[in-house]
């Protein structure tokens, strides 16, 4: 298998601070999208910082398209598309301002193509970027993102700031980018339902550690939730509980094999889950 993006034993640390990336390891398979998930301050902006060689990292190796990233390493800047969460360009240029600049910085730049996005998301090409509301801004770091023909886009929070029938229309583009077997994504964000509709992978991180790293569909399809009384729970085994909740009359146990764990424990209720449910049992839950 061919990998866009790989990570071994990523480690970063800040002077003054208990946060750390701890040995991170995934890896994103050519032609598919990753939803990169995790709570705030969980480090996914750090891995990506590490990614983008922004931060230096401590240990650990970091592949793009099978090539170490470094600060001279030009033909894999051409090859990424970068859409960070806040403000991606100074705000006293217009839009065509910056299709200018951008011209002079990527030798693919296709300045037809950013005018297509502009007209699709309605932006005004003379207008000041410092003018455009939040999801404006966004949608102009998407355009821009994408006008120089990348195979990589790394975005954070890249949805951040859409309404819903505007998040409907990236997410389409998305998946119409990794129609391109040679084309994949790194996304990171929040709004968990995005990465039902688009996701291939799915990794959480938390806490500077990545907890799993699976396929979207094994996780919906496999895991699942029991919901537990207090003497449900005392009769399950350890090695089937994955993280746990405790409520007020229920504690719900994730379990990684619902079919498996609705045979083996007949009484308890299993329940399918969602991504969402699952990154609150981790964040908010206990593992054993």
């Amino acid at each position: 298998m061919d990998y866009a993006l790989k990570l071994e034993g990523v480690s970063k640390r800040y002077e003054g601070s208990d946060f750390a990336l701890d040995k991170i390891s995934f890896a994103l398979p050519t032609g598919t999208i990753m939803g990169f998930v995790g709570e705030n301050g969980a480090g996914k902006t750090t891995t990506i910082g590490c990614i983008l060689n922004t931060l230096k990292r401590e240990h650990g190796t970091i592949e793009i398209f099978g090539k170490e990233m470094d600060d001279d390493a030009r033909s894999i800047r051409e090859d990424l598309g970068i859409v960070y969460d806040g403000d991606n360009f100074p705000a006293y240029l217009t839009a065509k301002q910056l299709s200018d600049i951008m011209e002079g910085v990527y030798k693919n730049w296709d300045t037809p193509l950013f005018y297509e996005y502009l007209e699709k998301f309605h932006l005004k090409s003379k207008q000041k970027i410092g003018k455009y509301s939040k999801g404006m801004t966004m949608k102009l770091a998407i355009a821009a993102a994408l006008s120089h023909h990348p195979k990589l886009l790394i975005m954070d929070e890249a949805t951040n700031g859409l309404d819903p029938v505007m998040r409907e229309e990236i997410l389409d583009i998305f998946l119409e980018f990794v129609e391109n077997k040679n084309h994949s994504i790194l996304l990171s964000s929040h709004i968990t339902s995005d990465f039902e509709q688009i996701a291939d992978y799915i990794t959480f991180i938390h806490r500077g550690k990545i907890i799993l790293s699976e396929t979207k569909d094994h996780l919906i399809y496999n895991y699942g939730v029991l919901r537990c009384t207090e003497k449900d729970f005392s009769l399950l085994d350890a090695e089937d509980i994955v993280a746990y909740r405790r409520k007020d009359y229920q504690i719900d146990v994730l379990v990684s094999d619902m079919k498996n764990s609705a045979k083996k424990y007949p009484k308890v209720v299993a329940d399918h889950t969602t991504i969402d449910e699952i990154m609150l049992l981790f964040v908010k839950g206990e593992m054993v």
